[in-house]
């Protein structure tokens, strides 16, 4: 039986509706966010900022990036719930940051701006640089309170 101490999931806690709510939460807190922060950044606000760039295609598959933010979704709440559950708020939200936001930055600034053609890496860099801390700012503390649902939960139950 899985203790407050012990950071890995127990095989029986996965299947119980609490942990299933958490997920679910956790992935809403990712992927409900993201969609309009990244559309308006993107493709509204920095619009001619990027198109100055020249690093997006004129037809953006949308339906790609929502697949791709539900991936994320899920993963960041599996990686979440393994590393930071029992953390408060605040601590689980620093943490995961502290994770979530160079990993992100590696592979949605680092590796877009190695592999493809654009006017300015370095202006690239800059821009999209702070949309992730913009976006793992906002995401962070919500994720983690995704996960402080548990808690509650058990408190009132016992």
């Amino acid at each position: 039986m899985s203790t407050q101490t012990e950071p890995h999931l127990h095989v029986s806690e996965v299947r119980t509706p609490v942990m299933a709510t958490r997920f679910l939460l956790a992935i809403l807190a990712y992927v409900l966010p993201t969609f309009p922060i990244g559309y308006l950044w993107h493709l509204e606000i920095f619009r001619h900022y990027y198109a100055s760039l020249a690093v997006y295609r004129p037809d953006i598959i949308i339906p790609f990036g929502i697949a791709s933010m539900l991936i994320q979704g899920v993963v960041w709440a599996y990686i979440y719930s393994r590393l930071f559950r029992h953390e408060s708020v605040v601590a689980g939200a620093i943490k995961f940051a502290a994770l979530a936001t160079p990993l992100g930055w590696s592979y949605m600034v680092l590796a877009v701006s190695a592999k493809h053609h654009m006017s300015s890496v370095s202006g690239f860099l800059v821009i999209e640089s702070a949309f992730i801390v913009v976006h793992y700012a906002v995401v962070s503390p919500l994720i983690a309170l995704a996960f402080s649902y548990r808690r509650t939960s058990e408190a009132v139950a016992t």
